[in-house]
């Protein structure tokens, strides 16, 4: 099968809108002591909640993951057997380098005296993010089974008892008093309805401009009603907020990734042309290819970058400073390409030492490469 370039630019956009989107709404405060404090944008400015629409992509990156594993599916003829393992090795791999660089920096800052509260700003971004492969996990290994009702049942009939799920959830939380909590299981069945939608898309479904504006219009007119009923604006989660659309993921959250992915496969002919050229073609491939490994560092590449800038005691606008204004949007505007540099660079620094350990399979003495064939041009 030939990959689908817009499907590519669509994932591209994904881990676009979660690294820029984290970088813009995540604020680290230089304190009097040196150390560093989260803070969000969002509360002194909440007219930019309408930007999170655009910037919240996660909704895209289980689309793009569904029709991911469908596509492999059906080149492995349907059979999961040693297609699970491989695919979730490949999702897991980054999470242990991650982990075990991580733990080293840590230890690495504890030991030259770096102040307590940056140290516990570094371990929360550093993992927080890991929380998105656990359902991405669970509807990788169940896309045998999530394919199969599809094409039995039809998209439809598996997409409803998701959403009513979800609809349940959100009336609990807002019905019961405070204090009960709440199972979060929309963690997994809010993401199921972009993951099946993309399962779909991969099977040949939603191929048409008629299901594509049925996805759009349709989730457009939720999040109007939506937000009629009182959901936040914000498509994320604002500190002090009683209610996130995020956490736990709310009706509206679906709502935005069904419209997001609407849009999506309309704009599939522009897109093409779009990666037709060499350019923002070579972008989306090196993204698609490095998307979870970009995913799981972008964060930590904020925390480094500030940290280590805050070591000389000047608090520098829109990276040390709070975020209080429409002038710390445009200060931390220009940071953005600083902290991108940053970030591809460590990204092509694990890709080069990946590709040598991949092609010199170490066997304990030296690498193995390529094997010469045998000299047979005097063998008759």
């Amino acid at each position: 099968m030939r990959r689908d370039r817009a499907v590519d630019a669509l994932r591209a956009y994904a881990i676009g809108g979660v690294v820029f989107g984290h970088w813009l709404v995540t604020a680290l405060v230089l304190t009097d002591g040196g150390g560093l404090r989260l803070a969000s944008p969002l509360v002194a400015l909440p007219g930019l909640a309408p930007v999170t629409w655009v910037l919240q992509t996660l909704g895209l990156f289980f689309f793009t993951a569904g029709f991911g594993s469908a596509r492999s599916l059906a080149r492995h003829g349907g059979r999961p057997s040693g297609w699970l393992a491989g695919r979730l090795r490949r999702l897991l791999l980054g999470v242990v380098a991650l982990l075990g660089v991580g733990a080293a920096v840590l230890l690495a800052a504890t030991v030259v005296g770096t102040p307590d509260d940056t140290l516990a700003v570094a371990l929360r971004l550093a993992v927080s993010p890991l929380w998105f492969l656990a359902p991405l996990v669970v509807l990788v290994a169940l896309s045998g089974p999530l394919r199969a009702a599809v094409r039995r049942w039809g998209l439809a009939r598996c997409v409803v008892p998701a959403v009513v799920v979800v609809a349940g959830t959100d009336l609990a939380v807002r019905v019961l008093p405070d204090g009960v909590d709440v199972p979060p299981v929309t963690v997994l069945v809010a993401w199921a309805v972009p993951y099946l939608l993309g399962l779909a898309h991969g099977d040949g479904r939603l191929a048409g401009r008629r299901s594509a504006a049925g996805l759009a219009v349709g989730g457009a007119a939720a999040l109007a009603g939506l937000l009629a009923l009182g959901y936040p604006v914000s498509a994320v989660g604002v500190p002090g907020a009683g209610v996130s659309n995020l956490n736990p993921p709310s009706l509206l959250a679906v709502a935005l990734a069904v419209t997001q992915v609407g849009l999506g496969l309309l704009a599939r002919p522009v897109l093409e042309r779009l990666l037709a050229r060499p350019a923002p073609g070579r972008a989306v491939r090196g993204a698609n290819r490095h998307a979870v490994r970009i995913y799981l560092w972008h964060q930590p590449v904020l925390v480094a970058v500030t940290a280590l800038t805050a070591r000389g005691g000047v608090a520098l606008p829109g990276l040390h400073t709070a975020p209080d204004g429409p002038a710390w949007v445009l200060a931390r505007c220009c940071w953005l390409p600083l902290l991108a540099l940053v970030l591809v660079t460590l990204v092509r620094a694990g890709r080069r030492r990946g590709g040598a350990v991949a092609a010199g399979r170490w066997t304990g003495r030296r690498p193995v490469g390529r094997v010469r064939p045998p000299d047979t041009s005097g063998v008759r």
